[in-house]
């Protein structure tokens, strides 16, 4: 799928009002967690990769946000996401309050140490 949006910015105006500040947090904690990850538009949404490889992305659906991340690393804290409905590798959530932002920062930093240590064998 051909994303329509050039831009992150361009992505959240799109959005409903009341999805585009959830969408700005989210997308600040990434970027603060994993400061070197790059942002780009792929499969029309926001996607975040490190040192070469998938590190996590975002989605406004229709009745929910979606954060996608890695399976393995979702699966192994998956208590800290139970009262949220999650798939293998997305959690979603309706309201910003619901997500618990740290479990989230801990997800990520552990992605994207296991992505900078199969880069450098």
């Amino acid at each position: 799928m051909k994303s329509t949006f050039g831009s992150f910015a361009e992505y959240v105006d799109a959005q409903p009002d009341n999805r585009r500040e959830a969408l700005r947090v989210v997308r600040d904690l990434i970027l603060e967690t994993v400061p070197d990850a790059v942002e780009s538009m792929r499969y029309g949404m926001p996607t975040y990769d490190v040192a070469g490889d998938f590190l996590a992305a975002l989605a406004s659906q229709k009745h929910y946000l979606s954060l996608y991340v890695d399976s393995e690393t979702l699966a192994a804290h998956r208590e800290d996401f139970g009262h949220l409905n999650c798939g293998k590798s997305c959690i979603r959530f309706r309201r910003l309050e619901q997500l618990p932002l740290e479990a989230v920062r801990r997800v990520l930093r552990e992605t994207a140490e296991q992505r900078r240590g199969a880069e450098s064998r």
